[in-house]
């Protein structure tokens, strides 16, 4: 038990109070049990955010009600609300941006949890072990995640671009369409997971191990990859103006690639990397002849 749970419990107990509700009828109007209920309300566990939203407009409550930030603001039940005069869209979006979502997932055992569409989490993501877990288009940019153990979770078309992604196992999870624009991986096991289609555009991998992920369709610009361990990947499609420099390569493959400006230096086991139906600009020709790749399957493009 923890104090978010404790605390959206007990506000929940208030709106259902407020609104004339008992357990019993709460539950039937939102197909959950009553026994669910009385746990949230006890602070033993959390209902998920598109539950959360559903009580929320059932008991005539804003979303950010249920935040700490939202300090004590009055309870209307909905019998109240309705019974006003409406109140402008545009004084409202003013009135509710000043409160910001506080939930806090750090240090937090995370199992079978729908955070769809989860925004505004800011930097409370640490330390914390998820599986299972689902942050399908989610708004996660500019967070500072650091020591997460993230398995079997699923991220499509998430967005966590300017993300610092720091000593953190990420296995077998699926981030198909996500944005990692600008972001920062440093001294991570990255394995078995999904990229098809996800944009590492101005992204940086340092320190980092690499392994049997799936990189189908996915945008590779002006991404730098140093110190870092590849192995059993394949990069097709376009790669320009990236800078790969002191990784080790092991069973890695650019096949059907493009590759454009792009930088090679002081990499390790290049000789065995395999290069099939690609094609390189000159400048990028010189750094992968002197960094001594093999050089069969490559077509140099003119001016």
């Amino acid at each position: 038990m923890s104090i978010q749970t404790n605390f959206i419990g007990t506000k929940l107990y208030e709106a259902r109070k407020k609104s004339n509700l008992s357990q019993a009828e709460l539950a039937q109007q939102i197909a959950i049990s009553p026994q669910a209920v009385g746990k949230w309300e006890r602070g033993e566990s959390l209902p998920d955010l598109p539950t959360l939203n559903r009580l929320a407009a059932l008991l005539g409550v804003d979303l950010n009600y249920f935040s700490e930030n939202f300090g004590n603001a009055p309870v209307h039940s909905i019998q109240e609300t309705t019974s006003y005069t409406a109140i402008p869209a545009a004084v409202v979006e003013k009135a509710t941006k000043k409160f910001d979502w506080n939930w806090d997932m750090s240090r937090g055992n995370w199992v079978d949890a729908d955070f769809s569409g989860l925004k505004n989490l800011k930097d409370k993501f640490s330390e914390s072990n998820m599986k299972n877990c689902i942050f399908a288009n989610a708004e996660l940019r500019d967070l500072t995640l650091s020591s997460n153990n993230i398995e079997k979770c699923d991220f499509t078309g998430a967005d966590l671009r300017n993300c610092k992604i720091n000593s953190s196992n990420l296995l077998s999870n699926q981030f198909v369409k996500c944005t990692f624009i600008d972001a920062v991986f440093t001294k991570n096991n990255i394995g078995h997971c999904n990229f098809s289609s996800a944009d590492f555009s101005g992204a940086e991998f340092m320190e980092c191990n690499f392994e049997k992920n799936i990189l189908v369709d996915s945008n590779w610009n002006y991404t730098a990859v140093k110190r870092s361990n590849l192995s059993d990947i394949v990069f097709e499609g376009t790669l320009a103006n990236c800078h790969f420099e002191h990784c080790s390569f092991w069973n890695v493959k650019f096949e059907n690639a493009t590759l454009l400006n792009t930088f090679f230096k002081y990499n390790k086991r290049f000789k065995k990397v395999v290069f099939s139906n690609c094609k390189v600009d000159k400048l990028t020709y010189a750094f992968l002849k002197n960094n001594l790749a093999n050089l069969e399957g490559m077509t140099v493009l003119e001016s």
